[in-house]
């Protein structure tokens, strides 16, 4: 890889960027599990749209960053099994010297290598499978084209959700996101766009995803009491073409 890696440090706050332009996660360094970023933290929205006595068990990651997804997911889905793919292992050496990513082979798998390469080949299934993979100039490549969005697919269980970080989607554009609902067969929607232009976008394979308005808010506040996250301003921002006529948020 021929781009710098660089951490830097302002109130509090360490960050990480590739050649010192780009940011690719930040931890606030007095609370290192929680989720600084606002894109993160919609991303953990799927949490609440399975049962979460049985989802999830086995968790893909592509695309490491400073690890704060991963963190996060080995924190407080204590039963899950994590398998992460980075194709730079620099990333990882910086995530565990400055970002606190532990170090606990058996229950998280560090797999350097590319990530579409890797959902070509691989032959495990995932129960959630999340995409959060730049390069040094912002561009997801292959991880945001249809192949690779079928591949995930294939790879899902029959509670699979797939969770992408889609960023530069301009009002009524739907860019990735027209492939993803393309391999999914329409089985997909996007969380409202989050200030820093990120869209988080959520596919849902095998059973159905029903969930009644009213009980994804309750669930999204007992999700705020275990983990300290607050998903209900965001939840509440969801338009009526997210959630039907009778209340019901289906995917």
């Amino acid at each position: 890889m021929d781009f710098s890696i660089d951490i830097k440090e302002k109130d509090g706050l360490r960050t990480l960027h590739f050649d010192a332009r780009w940011m690719q996660g930040a931890m606030r360094i007095a609370h290192p599990w929680a989720l600084e970023l606002e894109y993160t933290r919609v991303m953990m929205a799927c949490l609440l749209l399975r049962d979460e006595r049985s989802f999830p068990r086995n968790i893909l990651l592509i695309g490491l960053g400073a690890g704060s997804l991963t963190k996060f997911l080995y924190r407080y889905c204590p039963s899950a099994h994590l398998t992460v793919v980075e194709i730079d292992s620099r990333v990882v050496d910086v995530a565990r010297e400055h970002f606190e990513l532990p170090d606990d082979p058996p229950r998280l798998n560090i797999v350097i290598g590319d990530g579409a390469e890797y959902m070509g080949s691989t032959g495990n299934t995932f129960d959630l499978i999340l995409i959060d993979g730049f390069n040094e100039h912002a561009h997801p490549g292959d991880l945001n084209a249809l192949p690779f969005y079928q591949a995930c697919r294939a790879r899902l269980s029959g509670q699979g959700l797939l969770v992408t970080n889609l960023i530069g989607l301009c009002h009524g554009v739907k860019g990735g996101f027209a492939h993803i609902e393309s391999a999914f067969e329409n089985r997909a929607l996007m969380f409202p766009k989050c200030k820093s232009g990120n869209t988080i976008a959520v596919a849902a394979t095998g059973e159905v995803v029903n969930i009644a308005r009213d009980e994804l808010m309750s669930k999204s506040l007992a999700f705020e009491a275990r983990t300290g996250l607050a998903l209900l301003p965001m939840l509440s921002k969801l338009s009526d073409d997210q959630i039907d006529q009778h209340g019901v948020l289906r995917i």
